[in-house]
């Protein structure tokens, strides 16, 4: 069940990255529109400088890019714990849950982006994470040293 523990973590991951390439390859163009380059950003610049100076929708892509830095570390964690400590079935699937509604937010923020709904879908995929968290610990805190399970 390791291996099934962990998949969702490694998609995860891959969907990271394929984020961030959306996020290059719209942010790129749209800077390069306003007659900037990334050779003549000042010394010490960040993405955040960007705001209210690229469109919004462009920088939507960045704004999810963070969020699937932050959250998901305490996603990656849950899921070692789990594949160390023995998943079960329900597990593997609130992992896969979870890394589907992180997709599906992305999606959304990177292109419709209307908080009310995509609130609702962070609160979904927290809900499901606190539950994965909630049994990662259980599984940890009633281990029994030294007994094969």
């Amino acid at each position: 069940m390791q291996a099934q523990m962990l998949a969702p973590a490694a998609v995860l991951v891959l969907w990271s990255l394929v984020m961030l390439f959306w996020m290059a390859g719209t942010r790129f163009p749209a800077i390069s529109k306003i007659g900037s380059s990334v050779d003549s950003a000042k010394a010490g610049s960040r993405g955040l400088d960007l705001e209210g100076v690229i469109p919004d929708n462009v920088n939507w892509k960045a704004h999810n890019y963070s969020h699937l830095m932050e959250q998901p570390t305490i996603f990656y964690p849950t899921v070692i714990i789990l594949a160390i400590l023995g998943a079960g079935p329900i597990d593997v699937t609130l992992a896969w849950i979870y890394v589907a509604l992180r997709i599906i937010h992305s999606v959304y923020q990177a292109t419709i982006n209307l908080v009310k709904i995509r609130f609702l879908i962070f609160l979904v995929s927290t809900l499901t994470l606190t539950v994965l968290a909630v049994r990662a610990a259980m599984a940890a805190l009633l281990a029994t040293p030294g007994v094969i399970a």
